[in-house]
Formats: structure tokens, sequence, C-alpha cells
């Protein structure tokens, strides 16, 4: 496997990677920052958990398919 498959930005899955990497950093930084109740801790959690998952697998699947010829 190459890393450099990562770096696809004419592809649409390589922007949702990105944006589901944001949006974590984003649930993290309000389960810090926001004073939220127990439920919402969880939930926003649970989303930026999800949003790992997502991303990984985003980048699991760049990293397996051969990039697009030119």
């Amino acid at each position: 496997m190459q890393w450099s498959r990562l770096w696809q930005p004419r592809r649409g899955l390589f922007w949702m990677m990105l944006g589901f990497n944001v949006l974590s950093s984003v649930c993290t930084w309000a389960m810090r920052a926001l004073p939220l109740s127990m439920v919402g801790l969880l939930l926003v959690g649970f989303i930026a958990l999800m949003n790992v998952g997502f991303g990984l697998l985003a980048a699991w699947q760049l990293l397996r398919e051969e990039p697009p010829q030119r």
C-alpha cells in the first residue's frame, strides 16, 4: 500500500474522509469546551466516534483502490 493514494482530491471519498475528520475534531472540542449534560456528552461522543470510524473506512477504501488515471 502506498500512502500517496490517500491524496486524491478529485474523488468525493477523499473530501468525505476530510469532512469526517474535521467533524470529529469539532465534536471533541464541543465536549471539552461546552457545558453539556451527560446525555449531551454521550450523544456528541457517539457522533465523534462514528465520524472517526467513517473517516477510517473512507481512508481504507482510498488506500485499497487504484487512483483513477488522468
